[in-house]
């Protein structure tokens, strides 16, 4: 979840700033009428926004989450969890990612980075403490099939095509907002240019439903390639061991739970965002698995 939230935010980031930059440099003006130009146009920024999220996605972890990579091993817990990642990774086929912990006292963990031979995988130090050395291979085992399935790739360049329609149909309702609402026909006035940032914002967060939905199938995708790699038996128990947490985070007071790694929400608009799917969902399609 954290993996795909920075992932996202720093692409919108990068979208709304360039659209403010373009604006501002006169550069839509050239775009004019015609839609092929435009297609284009908005199909050159919306991939090279969401490569540059993908490029700068490892920095951004590393900044936000305050993970601390480990060099040289402290102590035989990060010793153990070199080992297990050097162990996953060769078992993958992967080249050694660089292995991080990250101060939080919730179970967690993510893997980033721009390719599979370039990765970053970080556990929060709650995972460490409060999980097994099996439920904890088994979570390293999938966030590694995330990087050997290549999800991060693969998602950057869906994002691009998502960017490039945002960016499409945002500037035709802002090129219709300023010519037939406000009237304008002295060209491009501020109008155009509030209605395109505000569409941008609105179809961004309307085209994360793809995303999500793209990030829901790849999670199964991830769960076996952890069994496959750390066990069947202990990948099911990982999971089962998050459900349990999260059972803990549902009795919080109402003012906690917001802090939790998830709400539970699982329908309406809220169930189209999950970037993951229900954990006894999940569950169930391993134990169905040969």
């Amino acid at each position: 979840m954290m993996r795909i939230f920075l992932f996202l935010a720093t692409n919108i980031a990068v979208l709304v700033v360039a659209s403010i930059t373009l604006s501002l440099l006169g550069v839509d003006r050239y775009t004019g009428q015609n839609h092929g130009d435009l297609l284009i146009f908005c199909a050159v920024f919306g991939f090279t926004g969401s490569m540059i999220s993908l490029f700068i996605s490892k920095w951004m972890a590393k900044r936000s989450t305050g993970t601390q990579v480990i060099v040289q091993p402290r102590t035989r817990q990060e010793q153990w969890l070199l080992h297990t990642v050097e162990e996953l990774a060769n078992k993958a086929g992967i080249g050694m990612p660089e292995v991080g912990i990250f101060p939080a006292n919730e179970a967690n963990a993510f893997a980033t980075g721009w390719n599979r031979n370039n990765a970053l995988v970080a556990v929060s130090q709650g995972l460490l403490n409060n999980f097994s050395q099996d439920e904890v291979k088994a979570v390293l085992a999938h966030e590694i099939g995330h990087v050997a399935n290549g999800d991060m790739v693969t998602m950057a360049l869906l994002q691009g095509v998502v960017n490039t329609f945002v960016m499409f149909f945002a500037r035709i309702i802002g090129d219709f907002v300023d010519r037939v609402l406000l009237k304008n026909e002295d060209g491009r006035g501020i109008g155009y240019f509030v209605a395109t940032i505000a569409a941008e914002l609105v179809l961004g967060l309307l085209a994360s439903i793809i995303v999500m939905w793209f990030s829901r199938r790849r999670e199964f995708r991830a769960d076996e390639a952890g069994a496959d790699l750390a066990g069947k038996h202990a990948m099911i128990a990982a999971l089962n061991r998050l459900r349990g947490d999260q059972r803990l985070e549902s009795e919080m007071p109402k003012a906690l739970t917001a802090f939790g790694i998830s709400g539970g929400l699982k329908e309406g608009l809220a169930g189209l965002l999950m970037s993951h799917p229900p954990l006894e969902v999940r569950i169930a399609a391993l134990q169905q698995r040969n």
